[in-house]
């Protein structure tokens, strides 16, 4: 069965919308700045977690102990 040129021109020019439409939809999924703005903010949400910084608060003034004790001794 052939087809006529008008169809395949106009199944090529659908096509290429499409993929247009989806090389631009991946642009933005990977673009570089949304990488780090979602890390950022996952990071952000981690450290507000009261155990989490609590945590870090601990650990850093035993730190702080450990190097006082070793340089005055």
């Amino acid at each position: 069965m052939a087809r006529d040129p008008e169809s395949i021109q106009r199944d090529i020019e659908q096509a290429r919308d499409s993929l247009a439409s989806t090389l631009d939809e991946l642009a933005v999924r990977a673009n570089p700045k949304k990488f780090v703005d979602e890390s950022k903010a996952a990071v952000k949400s981690k450290l507000d977690d009261p155990r989490v910084k609590y945590s870090l608060i601990a650990f850093g003034a035993l730190v702080v102990l450990a190097l006082l004790r070793k340089i005055f001794r």
